[in-house]
């Protein structure tokens, strides 16, 4: 149950927060990548204190709860998709010489 709630149910609520505090997507994108990388290595050190090498692992781990923050966040503002490009219609003029 640890490993779910620290990998999927904290970035989520990560994201969530930054998007609804955030008026901006890229300030936004900003707090929810860094607010999991806390939240994350403050989780994986409080499953046990005295083992040292838990910070190690909760950095290899981060990218999972990172990108899963930022996707909500990026949900929140409706960014999720890339934007579409609309094919621009030049007309060139052909100079005769």
């Amino acid at each position: 149950m640890q490993p779910i709630l620290i990998l999927f149910v904290f970035p989520v609520l990560v994201g969530i927060a930054a998007g609804s505090v955030m008026r901006d997507a890229r300030n936004a994108l900003l707090v929810a990548a860094s607010g999991s990388i806390v939240v994350t290595c403050i989780a994986v050190q409080m499953l046990e204190i005295h083992a040292l090498w838990h910070w190690i692992a909760a950095l290899l781990v981060c990218l999972l709860p990172v990108s899963i923050s930022v996707a909500v966040a990026l949900f929140w503002y409706g960014h999720l998709s890339a934007p579409r490009r609309h094919a621009h219609r030049h007309t060139h003029r052909h100079l005769d010489a």
